[in-house]
């Protein structure tokens, strides 16, 4: 449990953290790699450690220096997987087109770890069946065998972020040439591309979401690769600046081109912000906010993953704020935590809501978190409510955020780590 009191004098300065959405898929095509890979900023939270287990477990030798992570991949086997570690994360899902393509086949759990909405794996298994990996599975498992089809191939990612991710890396070493269509441009896909680019891998992007990839025959046998940082969290640290700063803090590494939308927002609901150059934006208290509507959708649009964080911003603007949430389904559900915390909000159906203002969010409440994202909207409501607040669920924070507690705590934040009493 952590316990929040309130906080409208934080300051100082903060750096962004690495993205853990680029880390993990890049985790997974270094094993392309079979051989040594050096990532320099991954992040040290809980899904990239249960990812490192993961693959201790099938012979990946891994190290730490700092916040570099040395990869050898050179004794990967496909056996001795470890299936509890596996139903802790959604995004094993990565696993599956690495070793299949050096494998052949594979068996592993349905992927777990998050609780939002829909998000079916037999889109994937569809995908890889499509370019030769016809799969079976129950409710308990997966069976894919290897029948990899060289020759030209266009698939549909549907704009998701995983699909296009796993698409990437399942075809830059087939024998052919991929088109995937309607594909993810998030910062972290880009980050992958990136990657596998300086690999060695041909792949192109077109203006239409269109992705090319070239077969080529091998990978390096050695890469060195920088993961950028996290521009949700960087998002985050502006709500929190903009309603909890004594004044104004700076955000270092702030990705300001990637939150191009979500910025024009701010400053519509009455948030100053300033670039400082070299990607350093200060972020100013806001004395007054006016009501505002955002609606979701894939990048570079509002990004759902701010969604729930700009909530808590629209508690304090006056009259009535909209959410039109696009991408999934009950994304909305932790809006009736703030409800507890006295706030008046209403939920219209799925994906729409309406957040009455200002509110003066009350002390005493005992709030839980629905999802990674929603857990960081409940600690800026905390930072805001009169007196204290305590919340339950918070090994969602240790999943995303790397030392998120201690950097509000370095900013003057009270804020600490408790343990629950039970009766």
């Amino acid at each position: 449990m952590l316990v929040v009191k309130w906080q409208k004098e934080l300051s100082w300065t903060v750096n962004v953290s690495w993205s853990k959405n680029a880390a993990l898929p890049i985790l997974w095509a270094s094993l392309l790699i079979r051989w040594k890979v050096k990532l320099n900023r991954v992040p040290k939270i809980w899904d990239v450690n249960t990812f490192l287990d993961i693959l201790e477990w099938i012979w990946v030798k891994y190290s730490w220096e700092g916040t570099s992570l040395y990869l050898d991949s050179t004794n990967i086997t496909n056996e001795n997987l470890n299936f509890e570690k596996i139903k802790k994360i959604r995004s094993s899902i990565f696993l599956l087109s690495p070793l299949l393509y050096f494998f052949g086949d594979i068996k592993i759990p349905f992927p777990g770890g998050c609780s939002i909405g829909k998000r079916p794996i037999d889109a994937h298994l569809n995908w890889l069946e499509a370019i030769g990996y016809p799969s079976k599975f129950d409710w308990e498992e997966i069976v894919i065998s290897w029948d990899l089809q060289s020759g030209t191939r266009e698939l549909n990612a549907s704009f998701w972020v995983s699909s296009t991710e796993n698409l990437i890396v399942a075809n830059v070493l087939r024998p052919g040439e991929t088109y995937i269509r309607n594909s993810a441009t998030e910062p972290h896909v880009m980050c992958l591309i990136d990657f596998l680019r300086k690999a060695w891998a041909d792949i192109k992007i077109r203006y239409n979401h269109e992705i090319i990839i070239t077969w080529v025959d091998k990978l390096a046998s050695e890469l060195e690769f920088d993961v950028v940082t996290d521009y949700i969290e960087s998002g985050t640290y502006m709500i929190i600046w903009a309603l909890a700063s004594k004044e104004y803090i700076d955000i270092v590494d702030a990705r300001i081109d990637d939150l191009y939308t979500f910025i024009e927002k701010l400053k519509e609901a009455g948030v100053k912000v300033q670039d400082m150059w070299n990607d350093v934006l200060r972020v100013f208290r806001a004395e007054k906010l006016k009501s505002i509507s955002i609606q979701t959708n894939i990048f570079p649009a509002f990004p759902t993953d701010l969604q729930s964080p700009f909530a808590i911003l629209m508690t304090q603007a006056e009259w009535i704020s909209k959410i039109h949430e696009v991408l999934f389904e009950w994304r909305l559900n932790f809006l009736v935590e703030l409800e507890k915390m006295k706030c008046n909000v209403a939920i219209m159906n799925p994906h729409e809501a309406l957040v009455f203002g200002p509110n003066i969010l009350r002390w005493g409440s005992t709030v839980t978190s629905w999802d990674l994202r929603a857990w960081a909207a409940m600690v800026i409501a905390w930072l805001i409510a009169s007196w204290e607040t305590k919340i339950t669920n918070v090994e969602y924070i240790y999943r995303w955020y790397e030392k998120f507690v201690e950097k509000l705590q370095w900013l003057w934040a009270d804020i600490k780590e408790a343990e629950m009493k039970i009766a």
